[in-house]
C-alpha cells in the first residue's frame, strides 16, 4: 500500500507532467519557444527537440509548486519535484535524440522513468521515502502513465497513445 506521501507526490507528478500538454492543447506554438534553443549536439541531432519548450517547464514547475500546499506538501517539495520531472523529461528526450527518434516518439520505460525517479529521489530526505516508496512509486507512475496516454489520446490532448 502506498504511503500517503507517495500519493502525494504522484499527484504532483501528474500535475507537473500534465500542464505542458494542456499548454500545448490551449497555446497550440504561441510562447513555445524551445529549452534547446534549436541548438544541435555533437552528432548534429537537436540536444531535446522543438516540443521540450520552455513554456511547459516552467508550467510544470508552476503548477507543481503551486498545487503542493493544496495537497499537503510544502511548496518547496513541489518545486522540486516539477523540476525533477522535467529534468527527468529532457534527459529521456536527450536520450531519445541520439537514439535517432523524431520528438514525441514514445519509447515506454525511457518515457517514464526517469520522469518518476528523478523526481522520487530528490524527495527521499526530505520526506524520508524508502527503496520501496521509490520502486513502488515509479511502478505506479509508469502503469498510470500508460492508462492514462490513452484517455489522453481519446481526448485529443495526445498526438498518439502508447
Amino acid at each position: 500500500m502506498p504511503s500517503p506521501e507517495l500519493i502525494r507526490l504522484l499527484v504532483l507528478l501528474a500535475v507537473a507532467n500534465g500542464v505542458p500538454l494542456l499548454a500545448q492543447k490551449l497555446l497550440g506554438r504561441r510562447y513555445a519557444y524551445p529549452v534547446d534553443g534549436d541548438y544541435h549536439f555533437v552528432d548534429g541531432r537537436p540536444l531535446f527537440g522543438r516540443a521540450k519548450t520552455l513554456r511547459g517547464v516552467a508550467g510544470a514547475i508552476a503548477a507543481s509548486t503551486a498545487a503542493a500546499p493544496l495537497i499537503g506538501l510544502s511548496w518547496r517539495i513541489g518545486l522540486l519535484v516539477g523540476a525533477a520531472a522535467m529534468a527527468g523529461d529532457l534527459f529521456s528526450s536527450f536520450l531519445k535524440r541520439r537514439l535517432g527518434c523524431a520528438p514525441s516518439t514514445p519509447l515506454i520505460g525511457l518515457d517514464q522513468i526517469p520522469e518518476s525517479l528523478f523526481p522520487l529521489l530528490v524527495c527521499v530526505v526530505p520526506l524520508s521515502l524508502t527503496a520501496v516508496d521509490i520502486i513502488l512509486g515509479v511502478a505506479l507512475f509508469f502503469v498510470g502513465d500508460l492508462l492514462i496516454s490513452r484517455l489522453l489520446y481519446a481526448f485529443d490532448l495526445r498526438d498518439r497513445p502508447y
